[in-house]
């Protein structure tokens, strides 16, 4: 059985949607005695919440602001009520996020690539002549379409030449450099059954795990002498002259979060798929995604943070005056998900589902990576009022752009 979580108590809940706009507001009832108390406004790119425990403030993004007077209650339950309101987009100014790295390589532009853990620098200057995607997915499996003779791609790699960059959907090759020996570990690991293999015959996966220098974090892969693999969720990637200085401020979660949703928002917008199965590297699916919603804005207050503002709980430094509690509303992708080792019977039908029918496309990532994303999702889940955790049998994720 799936282990039981402590969440906390969900004191407010908002979410936006630019295509639709529209936004639903839920308060639990332990802050409201009575729906009259509640007030919503729209303030100079903000939107003001007041209840009999004071303000809060939810700074929004550019564009988005709610229509006066649309809000108004809509249904009230033992935990929670809710509202529903109208918003206004300003198209001009509507950015879905920045993108993954992914996206904004280009030729000629010299780069650095950082560790994420502890923001080393682990390749200088690289400038690339060629910047080129690789096949999608599982390529390899309808080869048979294309050719009228044997796979001519079998047993064959497809490496990068000197000042190449490939992008496959969550991963660079690069060549390797002299300045690697300075910043970069090699390790041959056992990776576990080689799942292409025959299930019958023991064959055990043995890959060159490359880690930082400094923090030992996994980076990816040597896949020859010359060649490496990084994982877009391991390194930043920044211009070398005007990039933005690698966001020290940026928490591991928060960048995990970031780099997976944009990938996922670029496939959806290039390929039109809805489905994602997380991968280990040896093609075991670890997690089963299904985009829901792109256009989301979206913040959760626990219980406790909107209790500060009539002291209830001390309030920390930004909110010390003791009257007005800020935050920030985010864009962020509405997602239904299932973890593949859940031991439900429904959710072992939806799996056996996904698998039989190949819907989901594969993104893969390193064992650890998809723990953490795991563990990401779980949290984001228990940030939402309890009517929206589940949706049949799907629990429900928001990740931030």
């Amino acid at each position: 059985m799936a282990e039981t979580r402590t969440t906390s108590r969900v004191g407010l809940f908002v979410e936006l949607r630019k295509r639709l706009k529209t936004g639903m507001l839920i308060i639990g009832k332990d802050l409201v005695n009575d729906p009259t108390e509640v007030s919503v406004a729209g303030g100079d790119g903000s939107l003001d919440i007041s209840t009999a425990h004071g303000l809060l403030s939810l700074a929004l993004p550019a564009g988005v602001s709610l229509e006066p007077g649309s809000c108004v209650q809509t249904a009230a339950c033992d935990e929670e009520l809710h509202f529903r309101m109208r918003i206004n987009v300003d198209q001009s100014t509507d950015d879905e996020g920045i993108g993954s790295p992914i996206e904004r390589l280009q030729t000629k532009d010299s780069y650095c690539f950082h560790c994420q853990g502890c923001r080393t620098r682990l390749l200088d200057d690289r400038v690339f002549q060629r910047v080129l995607p690789l096949p999608n997915g599982n390529w390899n499996a309808i080869v048979d379409d294309w050719c009228c003779h044997p796979d001519p791609f079998a047993n064959l790699k497809l490496l990068p030449r000197a000042q190449d960059c490939l992008l496959g959907d969550t991963f660079f090759l690069l060549t390797r450099d002299a300045s690697c020996q300075d910043t970069l570990m090699e390790e041959v690991i056992d990776a576990g059954t080689d799942a292409s293999q025959d299930p019958k015959k023991s064959c055990r996966r043995l890959v060159s795990s490359i880690s930082c220098q400094s923090c030992s974090a996994v980076l990816g892969e040597a896949l020859a002498p010359d060649s490496l693999k990084f994982y877009i969720t391991q390194v930043v990637v920044d211009l070398t002259v005007g990039g933005s200085q690698v966001e020290a401020a940026v928490s591991r979660s928060l960048f995990l979060e970031q780099s997976v949703a944009a990938r996922m928002l670029e496939l959806s917008n290039t390929l039109s798929v809805f489905h994602f199965a997380i991968q280990t590297p040896d093609e075991k699916p670890f997690l089963l995604i299904w985009l829901l919603n792109t256009d989301s804005v979206m913040a959760s207050v626990a219980e406790a943070s909107v209790r500060q503002v009539d002291g209830s709980v001390s309030p920390g430094p930004e909110e010390a005056d003791g009257e007005c509690l800020s935050s920030q509303a985010r864009p962020a992708l509405k997602l239904l998900w299932i973890v593949c080792s859940d031991e439900g019977f429904a959710q072992r039908e939806i799996v056996g589902s996904w698998e039989s029918n190949a819907i989901g496309h594969p993104l893969i990532l390193p064992l650890p990576v998809c723990e953490e994303l795991l563990q990401a999702m779980e949290d984001t889940n228990d940030l939402l009022p309890s009517v929206l955790r589940h949706m049949r049998s799907y629990q429900v994720s928001y990740l931030r752009l």
